[in-house]
């Protein structure tokens, strides 16, 4: 399965779809400019124009390049997919992910080195998915503390984490795989999906030398409502395609449900619990209705 030729530099493209968060995605794009390795190309697909600071990407030393997509995760790396061309490997980073200096550089090692993998994640350093979010100084300390393994030391995981993930271009022609368009909006799970359409191509493996920080800033994201209907019907559907086994479905809809009922009764100010648990028994009762579907989330407050 060797698609990356010897005699050149693997081509290397960065994808990140943004939506609202026009300062944090700057200093992404500062922490990307200063890679070991440049990649060839970096796509940006926002949800709106202002999502950029479109003077500022075109001053990389990779001008970033606009593409236009529909609103929605899935949707903008799709549009993303659309036009990377030739390219041997693909980089998604969420807009609020630093990479490590090196991780364009042990990207090319790694898919040199193993030729049967097809996707790719690596240690989160930080990750405040479930707290206030992490500033960029203290994200930026965590990174220059970080003293990155010397050896891969891979292991095989089912899926991507979606903050960080880097895909075989020739896997994903292959598969057809695409993100999945009815899961709109934050499009939860989507990762699972996508990789789950990879499977059958090659090893997907989580690779400690892929080093990084996920402020996991909250500006961008979707209600609490929107979000509490996408944990039960996210994985409903997905578990229906077949691309999330039924007894995972279970595992990353129950607990969530069962978190936001506890803390619902004492709210927190960084989560809305309320409003999760108001999407989370919208979309139960759609399931008893026989009238479940992700896309619901777009007549939702």
């Amino acid at each position: 399965m060797i698609d990356m030729p010897a005699t050149r530099p693997a081509n290397i493209v960065v994808g990140i779809a943004t939506s609202g968060r026009r300062d944090v995605l700057r200093d992404t794009l500062v922490q990307l400019d200063r890679q070991e390795l440049c990649p060839q190309r970096i796509l940006i697909c926002p949800s709106a124009n202002d999502d950029v600071d479109w003077d500022h990407a075109a001053s990389l030393t990779i001008a970033a390049e606009r593409i236009d997509g529909q609103k929605g995760s899935s949707a903008q790396r799709n549009a993303i997919l659309d036009v990377a061309g030739d390219a041997d490997l693909i980089v998604f980073f969420d807009d609020d992910y630093l990479p490590a200096d090196r991780f364009i550089a042990e990207v090319e090692r790694l898919f040199r080195q193993e030729p049967d993998v097809v996707a790719a994640t690596g240690d989160v350093l930080a990750d405040s998915v479930h707290g206030a979010g992490i500033g960029l100084q203290q994200a930026l300390a965590v990174l220059a503390r970080d003293r990155p393994p010397q050896t891969a030391n891979i292991r095989t995981v089912e899926n991507t984490y979606g903050c960080n993930m880097v895909f075989r271009m020739a896997a994903i022609r292959r598969a057809g795989a695409r993100f999945d368009e009815n899961l709109p909006l934050y499009g939860w799970q989507e990762d699972v999906d996508f990789c789950g359409q990879l499977a059958a191509e090659g090893r997907i493996v989580h690779a400690p030398t892929l080093r990084g920080v996920h402020r996991a800033v909250k500006r961008g994201r979707t209600s609490g409502v929107r979000f509490g209907y996408s944990q039960v019907a996210n994985t409903v559907y997905l578990a229906r395609k077949g691309t999330m086994r039924r007894a995972r479905a279970w595992r990353l809809s129950v607990p969530p449900v069962v978190a936001n009922l506890v803390f619902s009764l004492l709210p927190q100010s960084l989560i809305d619990r309320r409003g999760r648990l108001k999407g989370n028994l919208l979309a139960l009762w759609d399931l008893a209705r026989g009238r479940l579907d992700p896309r619901r989330i777009l007549s939702l407050d």
